[in-house]
C-alpha cells in the first residue's frame, strides 16, 4: 500500500516538473457490487447473488493534453462481494454425509438463511478521459474507461440465521434435527486469487471555479479473471457499480 501511494506520488511530481497540466483530487461514495458465475461454470453454490451496498473511494491524478483530452490515473478502493437471502444450496456437511451409503450423499442440501460474501479490493485503474464544456457555463461533462489491476485486501463470508437442512431445491423435504444456527464469519482471502485485472469506465459532470472542480459521477467495474483458487464450487467474476461525488484542485496552468 505505501508502494504504491509512493509511485502515485512520483509520477504526479514528474508531470509537474514537466510543466503538464495537472489536476489530483478524491472521491466517495457507494459501491454497488456483484457476483456472477463464470462462463459454463454455474451450479447452485455461485449463483443466486444479488446486490450488496458498500464503499467507494478514490485518490486520484489527471494530466491534462488538451482541454478535452486527458489521461487519469487512480488508487481506488472499492468494495465488491454479493448477497444471498432466503432458501439457497450449500455443500452437505461431511456430518450428513457420514448418513448416507458410501457414494450416495447428495452434493447439496438446502437452507433458508443469509449469506454475504464481503471482498474489498484496491484497485489501480487508467482511464483515458473526454471532456466537454456545456455551453457559457461552468459546468463541464466527461467520459472516461480503461484498465485497472488490483490486489484483494479482505474477504469474508457472513452467513446469519436459524433453518433446518432441505434436501430439495423447493424446501419441501427437511431433513431430521430441526433448526441449525447459521450465525458465523469465516475469513476466506486464503481461497481467493490475490490479484485480478479489468475494464473500469465512468460519466460524469463537474462544475469549476478557477482551479477547483466539484463533480458527481457513476459508473462501474469488472474483473475479467475468476477469483476462486479451487474451481470445485465453480467460479465467479466480480463487478461494481458506483455512484460518488468529488473535489479536484488543478496545479499547473
Amino acid at each position: 500500500m505505501k508502494k504504491l501511494i509512493g509511485l502515485f506520488v512520483i509520477v504526479f511530481c514528474s508531470g509537474l516538473v514537466r510543466g503538464q497540466v495537472v489536476a489530483i483530487g478524491i472521491r466517495g461514495g457507494i459501491s454497488i457490487p456483484n457476483l456472477t458465475a463464470g462462463s459454463g461454470d454455474a451450479n447452485p453454490i455461485n449463483t443466486g447473488y444479488s446486490s450488496r451496498l458498500g464503499t467507494e473511494a478514490a485518490l486520484f491524478a489527471e494530466w491534462k493534453s488538451t482541454e478535452r483530452f486527458s489521461v487519469e490515473a487512480m488508487i481506488e478502493y472499492s468494495a465488491q462481494g454479493g448477497k444471498k437471502n432466503g432458501l439457497q444450496a450449500l455443500n452437505t456437511p461431511p456430518e450428513i454425509v457420514a448418513m448416507y451409503p458410501a457414494g450416495q450423499a447428495p452434493a447439496y442440501l438446502y437452507a433458508d438463511y443469509k449469506s454475504e460474501a464481503r471482498l474489498n479490493y484496491l484497485l489501480l485503474p487508467v482511464l483515458a478521459k473526454f471532456t466537454w464544456k456545456v455551453g457559457n457555463t461552468p459546468f463541464h461533462v466527461y467520459v472516461g474507461a480503461g484498465p485497472f489491476a488490483c490486489i484483494l485486501v479482505s474477504a469474508s463470508q457472513v452467513t446469519g440465521g436459524q433453518s433446518p437442512f432441505y434436501a430439495d431445491p423447493a424446501g419441501q423435504q427437511p431433513l431430521p434435527g430441526g433448526s441449525q444456527s447459521f450465525d458465523h464469519t469465516q475469513n476466506i482471502r486464503k481461497e481467493l486469487h490475490r490479484f485480478n485485472a479489468g475494464a473500469e469506465g465512468l460519466a460524469g459532470i463537474a462544475y469549476r471555479c478557477g482551479k477547483s472542480a466539484v463533480f458527481m459521477e457513476g459508473g462501474g467495474n469488472y474483473g475479467f479473471l475468476n477469483i476462486q483458487k479451487n474451481s470445485q464450487n465453480g467460479k465467479n467474476n466480480t463487478g461494481a457499480g458506483m455512484v460518488a461525488l468529488g473535489y479536484s484542485y488543478q496545479f499547473c496552468k
